[in-house]
């Protein structure tokens, strides 16, 4: 059975989140994406201290197509350096075959 991830990153505008999770989910490199916001960051950034609005994105995929989603978000973000990290999911049966289904070599 193929592992699965949840990849995350953000974005500063609703429009930007939406931009990148219709570039990401038409490349089929994720089944589908979430997009959750605005939420409220706290960060240190380039040595300052920093709080901010931003819209999170939740993209669900294949561990096999991690790399090229990684690739696609870096060259697509509107930031330079942006947040893109992954965690394990797990899910029903049926949910985790959407995700194959969609991602898949031979996906519609």
């Amino acid at each position: 059975m193929a592992e699965y991830l949840q990849v995350a990153t953000a974005t500063e505008t609703r429009d930007d989140a939406v931009k990148l999770a219709q570039s990401v989910v038409a490349a089929r490199l994720a089944a589908g994406a979430q997009i959750v916001g605005p939420v409220v960051s706290v960060f240190w950034h380039q040595g300052a201290f920093g709080t901010g609005e931003e819209w999170q994105l939740l993209f669900k995929t294949r561990a096999d197509r991690y790399a090229a989603l990684e690739a696609h978000l870096l060259d697509h973000h509107p930031w330079k350096n942006p947040e893109v990290s992954a965690v394990p999911l797990t899910g029903a049966a049926g949910y985790l075959r959407w995700i194959d289904n969609t991602t898949g070599k031979d996906a519609d």
